[in-house]
């Protein structure tokens, strides 16, 4: 019996001293990591707030949570996400560019937010206008995260060497073009536009504000529109001046944008709040001014542009709802307003940081300005809208051969 007693003892301490196991389903549990993919440069302001501002914040606030962010260039993000809908890799949330989401909804890539918890809630504290822009086939696939426009913006020393003065219409702004491109005093080849691409996001303002337009209000057809005369006038004109010597910039080894318009190269060119930041950073001492889209026939109008931050159907949607919350929300939107990015939520638009800063032209530009097309083809449009405007530019296709034959290649695509 004694020694039996004593075994006991043993047994006893000897499992007192063993180490705490848990029982099965009992363990840590480990931090949920999402992927957050978007395409904020790695070396901007933008990105250096959302690495070391507001996802450690986030994680703070989230503990269970880790994000996991991934930058890419504009273009690669929007083509890995199509790559990566085929190979089951998508990433849990992205910020996109609001032409996309038509496109992924149709893909069935996208989770429809409308039945998250506090969503109303959510995208209530959000500017409604830019809320539509993630409305697809009457449900939310995305929140909006921010918006902008473009509006002009010239040096001054420029224009004053060429006397001229900043154009309010399109007919002011071509002459201007004209008297300013040339040769200034050091030898120097220089332009009076530089526009850095040929996309829908480049020409749209120009179209809209000669008074044309891509497709019918409803979004369901092309011809007549895309090539009816006031776009068809918008591209030659375009055309015209670049065969003239009077803009370029979408050519390979031209001038970079901002160094173009620092150095004294380019004297003007149509930009968003983030070129504000850009300018203060690279050229603080360059003087220039800011004045509205030229207006022509269909008024001033610029572009509406902005990205939506969205969710993928992954498993971890209830992580990424968290972050999307915390991305639209007062605090990350008030820092990403000092990086030159135009809130949409509105207690961070009535926010004194906000107030503070050089949006009131932007925010003037906003009422007037359009969205693409918001239709699943839209990437196919705009590629292919790109490639007539070249034709039509290098001289291979007169304005209304190149428009005709592409109104016929939309007319499908919007069919299908």
């Amino acid at each position: 019996m004694r020694s039996l007693c004593k075994s006991l003892v043993v047994l006893l301490v000897l499992t007192l001293a063993l180490p705490c196991i848990p029982a099965l389903g009992e363990a840590a549990q480990e931090p949920v990591t999402i992927d957050f993919w978007h395409h904020y440069s790695a070396q901007s302001a933008e990105n250096e707030t959302l690495m070391n501002v507001l996802i450690p914040k986030f994680e703070a606030e989230n503990p269970a949570i880790r994000v996991n962010a991934v930058s890419h260039e504009w273009a690669e993000l929007h083509d890995k996400v199509l790559v990566s809908a085929g190979s089951g890799s998508l990433p849990d949330v992205a910020r996109c560019d609001i032409a996309w989401l038509p496109e992924f909804q149709k893909m069935g890539v996208l989770a429809a937010l409308d039945e998250q918890p506090g969503f109303a809630d959510v995208s209530g504290a959000l500017l409604a206008s830019t809320m539509k822009t993630a409305e697809v086939a009457g449900a939310h696939y995305g929140l909006a995260l921010n918006t902008n426009s473009k509006i002009l913006f010239y040096n001054v020393k420029m224009l004053q060497d060429a006397g001229v003065t900043p154009p309010a219409t399109l007919d002011d702004w071509a002459d201007a073009l004209r008297k300013i491109a040339g040769t200034d005093a050091n030898g120097r080849q220089v332009w009076g536009w530089n526009e850095p691409a040929l996309s829908g996001w480049n020409l749209c303002p120009f179209i809209w504000s000669f008074g044309g337009a891509l497709v019918s209000e409803d979004q369901t057809v092309a011809s007549g529109y895309i090539n009816g005369p006031a776009t068809v006038k918008a591209v030659e004109t375009f055309a015209a001046l670049y065969q003239e010597g009077a803009l370029t910039g979408f050519n390979s080894g031209d001038i970079p944008m901002t160094d173009g318009f620092g150095t004294g190269r380019y004297a003007m060119m149509l930009e968003g709040p983030w070129k504000t930041a850009e300018l203060q950073g690279a050229y603080p001492d360059v003087a220039y001014g800011t004045a509205p889209m030229p207006a022509g026939e269909g008024g001033s109008i610029s572009v509406l542009g902005g990205e939506d931050i969205a969710m993928f159907t992954t498993a971890n949607q209830q992580a990424a709802w968290a972050f999307m919350r915390f991305m639209t929300g007062e605090y990350a939107q008030t820092e990403m307003a000092k990086c030159g990015q135009i809130p949409v939520n509105k207690a961070a638009l009535a926010s004194d940081t906000v107030k503070s800063a050089p949006f009131a032209p932007f925010l003037d530009a906003i009422t007037t300005a359009k969205a693409r097309p918001t239709v699943a083809a839209w990437a196919e449009i705009d590629n292919d809208l790109t490639g007539a405007v070249t034709a039509v530019i290098s001289g291979q296709q007169s304005a209304q051969q190149a428009m005709d034959e592409l109104a016929a290649k939309v007319d499908a695509l919007l069919q299908e």
